[in-house]
């Protein structure tokens, strides 16, 4: 079956071809470093992560996911700090690369700055001056909306609409309210650099129109972000490259992630509801987090809560039991295919949760053929398709050991379990049922078996 994509310019599902027949391009918005990432800015990442992973099993992919460190919240966090936007940015980047390392987000094939991009975004500024699409005045440049005729076509609205209620600055240099700004003057406090029109920085979308240009051409084949950024930033990168590059398209097509919800509330830094990735990770393994991520199909939007981590702690302990169930799998599940229903789920628009109820069906068939080489092959498919979700990359006893904050670490347990054994073999069952329950109230699960007793965390 072939890739189908939901397309958000033509708002209906596509079957994917990439421009270059065996060549797939992806520009991915990654992060403004200003902060740590919440885990909103972590949905993103690791959908646009498991897209690149399953193009990758088919395509040669180049992967770019930029950093945006020109920015005013940079500028107020640097000011309000008394370090340098340098210093910063640094700081947040390697926030962000820690924290999407240990969701098993791998890194982009080229993570473009900003900063490495203002020759690109002048030599841009300027062509749009040239050819009458871009206008300067009082040391602004602002991107002549009216001369873009499809202007407003990815989020659906005329102008009208999209200018209405909107936070548009009406200002005596624009020609018209809805322009917006591709170069803006610095005062001798913020951060700048020398451009034709005066000491300054640029404009927030113009920054992924010319980073996107630098490493993947004029038009790309696939544009993704979140479902905040269709307007106004992926409008506006729509005009001003569509503009720039003579009418040629920017994106082929454009994919959007929902947004995540708390308390069926949008997540955001105004409502005070912002949930940091950093402080999930103190309390549950990246793998559960990542997930949870997934749990729902990306477009959706996702309802986060203490109980969804309990829940796919409780699903990835199933997936984890039933390859340990397993000799060999370890050993030849690279060379294996993933199982039909499975890749069926992710070209339906990367379906994650049909996908996933793939790897469930397989992991209740393991368990049901015992140890033995029809489950062998099944544990080889379920362990190449948790691949291109990022999931079961640990061992899977050390999974099974490892725990959150807080509780039993595994030498207390080795050692309970031991003395429980003891007691058996001194037919001190009261004992040894002592220990059980003791376990159990550690959150332990015992599995006796003819190798002899193991134990595993939760109660799935």
């Amino acid at each position: 079956m072939s890739l189908i994509l939901h397309n958000t310019l033509s708002r209906s599902k596509e079957e994917f071809t990439p421009g270059e027949p065996g060549k797939v391009s992806v520009y991915v918005c990654g992060p403004t470093v200003y902060n740590r990432p919440h885990i909103g800015n972590a949905r993103p990442a690791v959908v646009f992560d498991v897209l690149v992973r399953f193009l990758r099993s088919r395509y040669e992919v180049t992967y770019v996911r930029n950093i945006t460190d020109i920015d005013d919240k940079i500028n107020a966090a640097a000011a309000a700090s008394g370090e340098s936007i340098e210093v910063i940015a640094a700081r947040h980047v390697d926030d962000y690369h820690a924290d999407m390392d240990a969701l098993g987000v791998q890194p982009p094939d080229v993570e473009p700055y900003a900063t490495h991009h203002l020759a690109e975004m002048i030599g841009m500024i300027s062509g749009l001056i040239e050819s009458d699409h871009a206008y300067a005045a009082e040391g602004h440049v602002m991107f002549r909306v009216s001369s873009y005729a499809a202007y407003g076509r990815l989020s659906g609205r005329d102008r009208r609409q999209l200018l209405d209620g909107a936070r548009v600055e009406v200002a005596p240099y624009k020609e018209d309210p809805g322009d917006f700004i591709l170069w803006k003057p610095s005062t001798p406090a913020q951060p700048g650099w020398d451009s034709p029109w005066g000491r300054g920085r640029p404009g927030w979308h113009i920054e992924c129109s010319a980073m996107a240009e630098t490493h993947l051409g004029s038009t790309i084949d696939i544009h993704g972000g979140g479902h905040d950024l269709i307007f106004p930033h992926h409008e506006n990168e729509i005009a001003q490259s569509t503009c720039a590059h003579g009418g040629e398209p920017f994106s082929r097509y454009w994919m959007h992630n929902g947004f995540v919800n708390l308390a069926h509330s949008k997540m955001s830094k105004s409502l005070g509801n912002v949930v940091l990735v950093r402080d999930l990770l103190s309390s549950a393994p990246g793998e559960v987090v990542r997930l949870a991520l997934l749990n729902a199909h990306y477009r959706q939007p996702l309802d986060w809560s203490d109980e969804l981590l309990v829940e796919c702690r409780s699903k990835l302990d199933r997936l984890y039991n039933a390859l340990r169930n397993v000799r060999g799998w370890e050993n030849s599940w690279e060379a294996a295919e993933p199982a039909a229903d499975f890749l069926a789920a992710l070209e339906d628009d990367l379906n994650t949760p049909r996908a996933l109820a793939a790897l469930f069906m397989q992991a209740r068939e393991i368990n049901r053929l015992g140890d033995g080489p029809a489950a062998l092959e099944i544990a080889r498919q379920l362990r190449a398709g948790a691949e291109l979700l990022g999931l079961l990359g640990s061992d899977p006893a050390a999974w099974f050991e490892q725990g959150a904050v807080g509780e039993a670490d595994a030498a207390e347990i080795d050692a309970l379990l031991a003395s429980r054994t003891a007691a058996r073999e001194a037919r001190d069952f009261a004992a040894a049922d002592r220990i059980r329950d003791e376990l159990t109230a550690l959150g332990i699960v015992i599995e006796d078996g003819p190798e002899g007793p193991r134990w595993r965390r939760g109660g799935s």
